[in-house]
């Protein structure tokens, strides 16, 4: 399976399927909010602080409590602004399929993020469709702006990577 999810051209076409409607769901949620202009998050930081997931009686995630009392509510516009505008980028990132393993990569990360503070919704399913994309390395984004992206790398590299090319700069 993970050999047909890196190297299959059906794997793709299917990975691109996949990508673009991440994407979407990811880009519709931040443009709501970027449009909107009434976001805010610290609503929703202090309400995932006072009421946690609990395991019995216990706070089941008490670092990340933690976390929201000392770093994300003291700022929460800064968290704000890096949320609508994180989803409006990874959105876009994942719809031309630039840079796919990052967008992937802190998509899932917002994902786990909201999942840990209570909010379940769709992001279990977007959190295993960022792993997928994720798992299949390079494929995901080959039908896509990264298909060019190993020919910028190389040649950055090639003239920016050598340290004596840089000393003598």
């Amino acid at each position: 399976m993970l050999h047909f999810l890196q190297s299959s051209k059906i794997a793709q076409l299917l990975l691109t399927i996949l990508r673009v409607s991440l994407g979407w769901m990811w880009f519709s949620s931040g443009i709501g909010k970027v449009v909107g202009g009434e976001f805010h998050a610290g609503g929703f930081l202090q309400a995932a602080a006072a009421n946690p997931v609990l395991k019995g009686e216990d706070v089941a995630y008490p670092l990340y409590v933690a976390f929201l009392e000392h770093i994300a509510i003291p700022y929460a516009d800064l968290f704000s602004f890096l949320v609508m505008w994180g989803e409006v980028l990874i959105g876009i990132a994942l719809i031309v399929g630039l840079f796919t393993k990052s967008a992937a990569f802190f998509g899932g990360m917002m994902n786990t993020s909201f999942l840990l503070a209570g909010t379940v919704s769709t992001n279990p399913l977007m959190l295993i469709m960022a792993i997928i994309l994720l798992i299949s390395k390079q494929n995901a984004g080959q039908l896509g702006l990264d298909r060019f992206t190993p020919s910028i790398k190389q040649k950055v590299k090639k003239d920016y990577g050598n340290k004596d090319t840089l000393a003598t700069s």
